[in-house]
């Protein structure tokens, strides 16, 4: 699977240049140095007790180095991200949270509810990341029990109430899967709150195009970037919108080109051909049409060099192998890395949310 080949991109110059702004991950559970089972050896915490100062530490260290926000994820094996993330917030003073949600799993009136009290808490600082769910099993788990492009149906219709909502509007709607009547938050606060959105479905498209801020994608090359933009872009332009657009990413950075791929082959190396079966038996049985992309780009085997899945320039699909979500990393010395990321922005990515192993 590997393409080290250079390849040519044209940049959409039609696209609105903006000034990146670059986040990174508040790690759920503490830290890792892989994604591999066991791997919490040599990382922070151990102990549950010192999860929030460690949480801190990170959202600090993001703060001090120039990072606009965090991002939390959302799911059955994650604490809940709204608490969470208001813990940490107290603690600092101008990192904004983005703060993953479901809006399957609870009343849009209370997510309104909840975002309007963390931005009165905490002056604001709260992006909504709109995640509609890929998993089958764990939304069974939430007691959720409806079909793929019926998920998308129920975000659409959320965030229907919760952006009027957010503006202080009474709202009424009676759709097919929310009936509201006369939901109205007393007294919001002024600050906007960005919604985020992702999903790689033409349902999770038609549904951005009408309601995101900011379509975000996972790392992927660079022309396949290109034509998902695109399409997004023209079924906004006949929502009469325009988005914004981000990249979920891994990056392993390094002084030198070698010692990032180092890095990366000590990685793979915490890997076993079980381990990785396991783990992509569990992926094959979800919805996610993002997911199934993410496959795609490292396949289902464990392969000795860690040089077989590159898959672009510094792009390395590894990661994938063990983690669900995101599984691409730009591999480089920093000056690699930071050229790669330029040429996403040049296509009119504005939001990177960064991550590596390990987070802290």
């Amino acid at each position: 699977m590997s393409d080290t080949t250079d390849s040519t991109v044209t940049t959409d110059t039609t696209a609105t240049a903006v000034a990146p702004r670059f986040h990174w991950f508040l790690p759920p559970r503490g830290d890792a140095m892989s994604p591999a089972p066991g791997s919490k050896e040599n990382a922070a915490p151990t102990d549950p007790s010192e999860l929030l100062d460690f949480q801190t530490g990170v959202a600090l260290a993001a703060e001090e180095g120039g990072f606009s926000g965090v991002l939390t994820p959302v799911g059955i094996g994650c604490p809940d991200p709204w608490v969470v993330c208001s813990a940490v917030a107290a603690r600092t003073t101008s990192l904004s949270f983005i703060v993953a949600l479901r809006p399957s799993l609870q009343s849009a009136t209370l997510t309104a509810q909840q975002a309007d009290t963390f931005r009165r808490l905490h002056g604001g600082r709260v992006i909504l990341n709109i995640v509609t769910g890929g998993n089958p099993a764990e939304q069974a788990g939430y007691g959720v029990h409806v079909p793929h492009d019926e998920r998308y149906e129920i975000t659409d219709e959320a965030l229907r109430a919760i952006r009027p909502l957010l503006a202080g509007d009474q709202v009424d709607i009676e759709g097919r899967h929310l009936h509201l009547v006369g939901a109205k938050l007393p007294e919001p606060t002024t600050q906007p709150v960005p919604i985020f959105f992702g999903g790689a479905s033409e349902k999770a498209v038609e549904v951005a195009a009408s309601q995101a801020d900011t379509y975000l994608l996972w790392g992927e090359p660079l022309e396949d970037i290109a034509e998902r933009i695109g399409t997004v872009r023209t079924a906004a332009s006949a929502a009469g919108r325009e988005l914004d657009y981000g990249l979920r990413i891994h990056v392993i950075s390094r002084d030198t080109s070698e010692e990032a791929w180092q890095a990366a082959a000590e990685i793979q190396s915490s890997f076993d051909a079980e381990s990785v079966a396991a783990v992509q038996k569990h992926k094959a049985s979800m919805d996610s049409v993002g997911q199934a992309r993410m496959g795609a780009l490292h396949g289902t085997e464990l392969p000795q060099d860690v040089q077989d899945l590159v898959i672009a320039p510094n792009l390395w699909s590894g990661i994938g192998l063990m983690r669900e979500g995101v599984g691409t990393a730009l591999v480089g010395s920093h000056d690699e890395v930071a050229d790669r990321l330029v040429e996403y922005a040049d296509l009119g990515i504005g939001e990177f949310i960064l991550s590596s192993y390990p987070h802290g």
